[in-house]
């Protein structure tokens, strides 16, 4: 059908008649109603497939979200790499920890005291969530020079107050010791955290927080553990396991008060062990063990550790102090004792760029940068800590004591007092360079063995953790 310019003018106003928006009359194509019937019908066909046309552009634009919806979330960032799912209820994590150190000894004649270079920590870490509830983390150690299994274990948040824990993981123990690797003032951790406390082990826990979140606690039973070891991932080297339990309150957490970041609790471990090797190792700042069992020491009975500890944090100050006391019944042919050993710790630290402290870190308010003028966050620290061991471990013969002219007075220690001084430079989140200077003083337990030389250590420690 050809339409001249007057019916085209009529095919538009009986568009527009169709859509009910003009009426008119006069027209030659208005007198025409045949025609008119057929355009309203063609005016009709067309917006029928228009909105066919709009209905599948929505279907299509909602195909399109739902696609999107499954697309996995990359990230990579200054918390490592992130691959998940669109909602967020599974996430896997690639994260890592590089330590090299730089060690020197002063004063000191000990053969074992060498100035060195070593890499303290590397490790890769794989962390993950699987359904939002369900977390993992596998956590190696390729230093020194041989390949550790630190972490591995699955964590069930069934709700925030009760979560299940269960694999190989840090005793809920000292305060020092939960503390991240990352984050500790000082190259080493104090007497309480490394030789004192158990490190990690293989057990299972429940654990959560309550009272929003002012209030965690952790109870759990696990292979058992001499002072300042780890267990191992397979066997358990006790005949009875080891009971812990710890609490911690944070009563001003999140409110507008200077008590906001005052956190105390307590913790202990139980075990009820008889005739394994006791394998308790006390090392100085400077990883020298100072104390250890002698080899024909058995355990006779109880282990019982128990902890006080407390931080406060406070704008730019920080401070952390624990005591913890390892009781241990022991034999040794026909001697048979309890020992107690105790160790204490009080640290304190300033971020004198004036970022906030806190036990899990300091952020930077300017990474370093030279072209933009920033130059990070800089921190000092100071500690006192020390540990006694039971006078009766060596009146009883329990203890692996020495000749003083071939091995300095090693396992001939009764007291080891150490303070620290620390200068710690944190570039950005990610990379740190901190100093610790340490110097241990000794007490011999017999008059006949000289007190062993004081230790004088100074670390130096470039680290990369994401």
């Amino acid at each position: 059908m050809t339409f001249k310019a007057t019916q085209i003018h009529g095919l538009i106003a009986a568009t527009l008649i169709g859509s009910g928006a003009l009426v008119f009359s006069g027209n030659a194509l208005a007198n025409d109603s045949s025609e008119l019937e057929a355009l309203r019908a063609l005016v009709q066909e067309l917006d029928q497939k228009i909105r066919v046309l709009d209905r599948k552009g929505e279907i299509a634009e909602a195909a399109a979200k739902d696609e999107k919806k499954k697309q996995p979330v990359i990230k990579a960032n200054s918390g490592g790499f992130t691959i998940g799912s669109a909602d967020g209820a599974h996430v896997f994590k690639l994260r890592g920890q590089l330590q090299f150190d730089n060690r020197s000894f002063f004063g000191d004649n000990d053969p074992d005291l060498k100035n060195d270079n070593v890499l303290r920590r590397i490790r890769p870490r794989f962390q993950g969530t699987l359904y939002n509830i369900f977390d993992f983390d596998i956590n190696t150690d390729f230093a020194p020079d041989t390949t550790t299994v630190q972490d591995a274990y699955i964590n069930a948040r069934f709700l925030p107050e009760f979560q299940v824990q269960a694999g190989k993981f840090k005793s809920p123990f000292s305060l020092e010791r939960l503390q991240s690797g990352n984050w500790i003032r000082f190259a080493e951790r104090s007497y309480v955290a490394d030789s004192i406390s158990p490190n990690r082990d293989v057990g299972i826990q429940i654990h959560g927080n309550l009272l929003e979140k002012k209030l965690s606690y952790a109870a759990g039973v696990f292979n058992g553990i001499d002072d300042g070891r780890s267990g191992k991932q397979s066997g358990d080297a006790n005949t009875d396991k080891e009971f812990a339990v710890r609490l911690f309150a944070e009563p001003f957490k999140g409110e507008d008060s200077v008590l906001a970041g005052l956190g105390f609790g307590i913790a202990g471990t139980w075990a009820d062990q008889k005739d394994d090797a006791v394998a308790d190792r006390y090392r100085t700042p400077g990883l020298q063990t100072f104390f250890e069992y002698h080899a024909d020491t058995k355990s006779n009975g109880n282990k019982i550790r128990w902890s006080p500890q407390a931080y406060y944090y406070y704008g730019p100050f920080g401070l952390i102090a624990e005591y913890a006391r390892s009781s241990t019944d022991v034999k040794r042919g026909i001697n048979t004792a309890t020992l107690d050993n105790d160790a204490w710790q009080i640290a304190g630290s300033w971020v004198l760029t004036g970022e906030d402290n806190n036990f899990a870190g300091i952020t930077p308010k300017n990474n370093f940068d030279l072209k933009k003028g920033g130059w990070g966050a800089w921190e000092i620290a100071a500690r006192y800590h020390e540990l006694e061991v039971d006078k009766d471990a060596f009146d009883g013969g329990f203890a692996a004591t020495a000749n003083t002219t071939t091995n300095f007075g090693r396992n001939a220690t009764e007291k080891a007092q150490s303070w620290s001084l620390g200068v710690n430079w944190y570039l950005n989140k990610n990379v740190k360079i901190a100093t610790t200077y340490d110097h241990t003083s000794f007490d011999s337990a017999y008059a006949n063995i000289k007190d062993r030389e004081d230790e004088k250590a100074l670390f130096t420690r470039f680290q990369v953790a994401y």
